[in-house]
């Protein structure tokens, strides 16, 4: 891969991770590790356009059928796609089903842009996470697969023991804080080919004391209660947090800060 390359536009697309959540910004909306690496990408080229038709909640089924169109016929020249993880956290999962639709996102994107990008996600440490971690790990298998196909570069935060510490995850244990999309903005960066601005990203934070136990539980009961509870009763019901919500930037637009 070229070093500094010049690359004129930006398309991400996937879910709440690609959104930017809980990257929270004064007005009320989300930044996140697209949007920090766009301000980049628009730094270093001049008329540097950026779209990004993430929503939050979504699945793989609904990224290939309201968002990888959208993003092809843009003809950028990065499309970044994260998708399927939401599948994997399911109760019921068809991985066949996953694969395929991913297999169809890939095959769909990479022929209309110079660069197509995929990730590993980043997992953090807890029971959830180890309930899930042979779907998830059999999702980046594919991942691998489809980039080793099709000339796509893999970003790999799953791997990276710094965004699995709690502490790099918002209260609702689901979504990276701003540090944490600021390392993810840096992976992309990186594996794009522009000089590292930060080589310790996957360094792990220092090492504290744990808060008292009865803080943790204060705490656990707080985001079963906030969190936990409703996000089960989505699952259950079939709804999503992204329903009737349209993406933050639908067109492929001059970026502006």
């Amino acid at each position: 891969m070229q070093t500094n390359p010049t690359y004129s536009s930006l398309v991400a697309v996937g879910d709440s991770f690609t959104e930017g959540m809980s990257d929270l910004l004064p007005d009320g909306s989300y930044r996140g590790w697209a949007d920090l690496l766009a301000g980049r990408m628009a730094a270093a080229t001049p008329g540097f356009r950026y779209a990004n038709l993430a929503v939050r909640g979504k699945l793989i089924q609904q990224i290939v059928d309201e968002q990888v169109d959208v993003a092809a016929a843009m003809q950028p020249d990065v499309i970044t796609l994260v998708g399927g993880l939401n599948d994997t956290l399911r109760p019921k999962c068809d991985m066949v089903r996953v694969r395929d639709l991913l297999t169809e996102a890939v095959e769909r994107l990479a022929p209309s842009c110079k660069q197509l990008v995929l990730m590993h996600s980043p997992g953090r440490q807890g029971p959830v996470q180890a309930r899930f971690r042979p779907r998830m790990e059999e999702l980046f298998g594919v991942v691998d697969e489809l980039a080793g196909r099709h000339g796509a570069v893999v970003v790999d935060l799953y791997g990276a023991d710094s965004l699995s510490d709690q502490r790099m995850w918002d209260v609702d244990r689901l979504h990276l804080t701003a540090e944490g999309h600021r390392r993810v903005c840096e992976a992309v960066w990186q594996c794009l080919g522009y000089d590292p601005e930060d080589t310790e990203w996957r360094t792990p934070l220092p090492a504290t004391v744990p808060p008292p136990w009865l803080a943790r539980r204060i705490a656990d009961v707080r985001f079963t209660r906030q969190y936990l509870l409703p996000w089960i009763g989505r699952r259950l019901t079939g709804r999503s947090s992204g329903d009737g919500l349209p993406p933050k930037r639908p067109d492929l637009l001059p970026y502006e800060h």
